[in-house]
């Protein structure tokens, strides 16, 4: 796997994801209890349910075990793939981004990532701003970006597991003068390219919270398709305080409509999962 994994694999973009994509959120979901590991023919069946047809997943399987993200394991002769351990590492990381509920406030100060590489080692620079960004930090200036303090611990983690920590210092930090947060929010994040992905989120998943009812096939793949949907979101906006951003952010109504699908969908989707790898 390379150090940081692309967009289109390990993060989700809504009605246009790649097959790839919610095999990735497959196996982030339920295969981690099993070791990380699904056989072909389970993997096969609960992509079907998604509207992925064989070939897909099979190709898409493929291009996952060249970028290091799934690796083949036979189980008592029976053919599946199971995640690298980096794979594990980054979707736990994930876990703790997606399903985290509280923003930042003011109050929480802001954490700064500062960073000098030399001219010898540029793509260096190049993987520490593509971490920083993906991690949804914000640029300040050259060479300091910002995002809320309470990514101080997952930020650590990451440059110290990429092999940057020694190319970046880390501070919390406060505003005390000078200018109108609010404002200098704008300018550090693309707030209207966040609203236009969180307006698209509300509009593809909102018919999902609708439904009366559902079987289990149908919530399961729709929690895959909402999951999928979402996983990039908390990296683009990484929590930034309510008070700083503009009047009825639709950030704040994507968010309250993923966690009404999760509390809805995640146990009728688990026991779909369930009977389906038992069958297979």
């Amino acid at each position: 796997m390379t150090a940081v994994p692309e967009a289109t694999e390990l993060d989700g973009s809504g009605r246009s994801a790649q097959p790839r994509q919610l095999i990735v959120t497959v196996y982030g979901l339920y295969s981690r209890t099993e070791g990380g590991w699904l056989s072909v023919a389970s993997l096969i069946d609960l992509l079907a349910a998604v509207g992925v047809d064989e070939p897909a997943v099979r190709s898409s399987i493929s291009r996952l075990k060249r970028r290091g993200i799934l690796e083949a394991v036979r189980r008592d002769a029976t053919a599946g793939y199971e995640l690298s351990d980096e794979a594990r590492e980054i979707l736990r990381e994930g876990d703790e981004r997606i399903f985290r509920r509280g923003r930042a406030t003011p109050a929480d100060g802001w954490l700064l990532a500062v960073f000098s590489v030399p001219e010898t080692e540029r793509h260096k620079r190049h993987l520490l701003r593509t971490q920083l960004a993906r991690m949804g930090f914000g640029t300040a200036a050259s060479g300091v970006w910002i995002a809320p303090a309470h990514l101080h611990a997952a930020t650590e983690e990451a440059l110290t597991r990429l092999g940057l920590a020694g190319y970046a210092d880390l501070f919390r930090a406060d505003h005390l003068a000078f200018g109108d947060v609010a404002a200098k929010v704008r300018d550090w994040w693309d707030l209207d390219r966040l609203d236009e992905l969180y307006t698209t989120f509300l509009d593809e998943h909102g018919p999902a919270l609708r439904r009366k009812s559902v079987t289990d096939e149908q919530a399961f793949a729709d929690y895959v398709r909402v999951l999928t949907g979402w996983r990039r979101m908390p990296y683009l906006d990484p929590g930034l305080p309510a008070e700083f951003l503009p009047p009825g952010w639709s950030g704040i109504r994507a968010a309250e409509l993923f966690f009404e699908l999760h509390a809805k969908l995640e146990t009728p989707a688990r026991a779909y999962v369930a009977r389906a790898i038992n069958l297979g």
